[in-house]
């Protein structure tokens, strides 16, 4: 190996540092936007039911109505997410866009409370499952501007540790409030719509809360100047980079294919926890213990997430990504074959152990493969992969779901799916490590390391 290969190894591997105020602000807005996540997979769920059944709707129709919804969601923000990246890397455009899409986030999931007419609610329901993602794709691009190469993947994972442990403290006070507040017992109170309206203020305050900290102190460090003709400018930059990672550093767009097929797995499942909970084997997982099994998760989440970003120190974040990759494939392999409660608990802890780490640490890897002068614009094609294979899983899924009325075969294409995405991976690592060198010449526009 070229000794200057070795020093650009050397650069992304270097010892951590402890956090500072900035790299801590970029971390608490995990915290409070992975409240949104939690009750987006399961309170909006159970409370669109409610609505439903208020029109006479099925819970087959519903489930039908929901996962058209969900695929709405994904494909616009397939399409607007390497926009506003590309927005985002305009020169003072970033913290703007971000801040209204988390107020407008904040605002749809107290708005989701009100009662209303079911298609409306729908449609509020995708606006504000848009926008969230677009924040959050966003937020991700803001890594680089907030620390360091040698601190990306503790910091990475910190977010995801502190989010899954911080999301459950709302939720579980809004569970508890819905489940226990309104009714004589767990089920009739999870068929009473007041206390799904008291836990989607609650956890719309709890992000909104650990939002302010990053509003008020993040600071743009890398852009690109503005454009006269802003949209059509950002996708035909869009297009340009795309070409630059095929032609110039293919390790950027291998990893990416990778990224597509792996993820799907986590993403899907988080998408349809509800529903698969209550499917597999038997499907003797009633509403309240699958949201029990969801705050499980949550809190093997958090020590698992810290722990295997200690062990991407020690191994490196390539090895470690490997390793959540399998972990994954025997999940996906495992469920196939669930038909005991037991079961269904074992995958859950699998699932808590694996899914902060493969996230945070391909959310770290990402970036230290990129120029950060084009973080957002690459980051939101980092989202566009990620949702196209949120998208793919779910419609395999609910195909094979529906034809063979079984949870447990519908699951089959996510380990198919996992497989490639780690031959693929381990195919990018070694065209990373081989042509390491043009990681240092493609990130040559970086700004000066972020001081501690």
């Amino acid at each position: 190996m070229k000794k200057k290969d070795t020093k650009v190894r050397d650069v992304l591997h270097q010892p951590k540092r402890k956090l500072n105020k900035k790299e801590w602000y970029w971390i608490l807005y995990d915290v409070g936007n992975s409240a949104f996540t939690m009750i987006a997979c399961s309170l909006f769920a159970l409370y669109f039911q409610l609505i439903c059944n208020d029109y006479g709707i099925s819970e087959t129709q519903g489930n039908s109505y929901w996962g058209y919804a969900t695929s709405i969601v994904t494909v616009i923000a397939v399409l607007l997410g390497p926009l506003l990246g590309a927005l985002s890397d305009m020169k003072g455009f970033r913290k703007p866009i971000f801040m209204a899409l988390t107020f407008l986030g904040i605002i749809g999931c107290i708005a989701l409370g009100i009662p209303m007419y079911f298609v409306l609610w729908l449609v509020i329901f995708v606006v504000t499952k848009v926008v969230y993602s677009g924040a959050l794709m966003i937020y991700d691009s803001m890594l680089g501007d907030t620390t360091s190469d040698e601190n990306m993947d503790k910091v990475s994972s910190y977010g995801y540790a502190l989010g899954y442990i911080g999301s459950v403290i709302p939720f579980i006070i809004g569970v508890a409030i819905v489940a226990l507040g309104f009714g004589d017992t767990m089920d009739q109170s999870l068929s009473v719509k007041t206390g799904y309206i008291i836990a989607f203020a609650i956890n719309a305050a709890w992000w909104l809360g650990f939002s302010i900290p990053l509003f008020r102190n993040y600071k743009q460090k890398s852009s690109v100047p503005k454009k006269k003709h802003v949209v059509r400018d950002s996708y035909r930059r869009i297009f340009q980079t795309f070409k630059l990672a095929m032609k110039n550093y293919a390790g950027v767009f291998l990893f990416l294919i990778a990224f597509f097929f792996y993820i799907d797995s986590v993403y899907s499942i988080i998408d349809l926890a509800i529903k698969i909970a209550g499917s597999l084997g038997n499907g003797d997982l009633s509403p309240a213990e699958s949201l029990i099994v969801l705050i499980v998760v949550q809190f093997i989440a958090f020590p698992s997430a810290i722990a295997i970003s200690k062990l991407a120190k020690k191994f490196n974040n390539e090895i470690m990504i490997g390793v959540c990759i399998l972990g994954y494939l025997f999940i996906t392999i495992f469920a196939v074959f669930i038909d005991a409660m037991w079961m269904f608990w074992f995958m859950a802890v699998c699932i808590g152990l694996f899914q902060g780490g493969i996230q945070s640490l391909s959310r770290s890897y990402f970036s230290q493969i990129i120029p950060r002068k084009k973080s957002g614009e690459l980051f939101g094609l980092y989202d566009v992969f990620g949702k196209g294979a949120s998208f793919l899983g779910a419609l395999l899924f609910s195909v094979i779901n529906s034809a063979t009325g079984s949870a447990n075969l519908g699951l089959i294409p996510l380990s198919i799916l996992v497989f490639i995405g780690f031959v693929l991976f381990i195919l990018a690592v070694r065209y990373n490590r081989k042509h390491a060198a043009e990681i240092e010449e493609f990130r040559r526009e970086i700004p000066e390391e972020i001081n501690a």
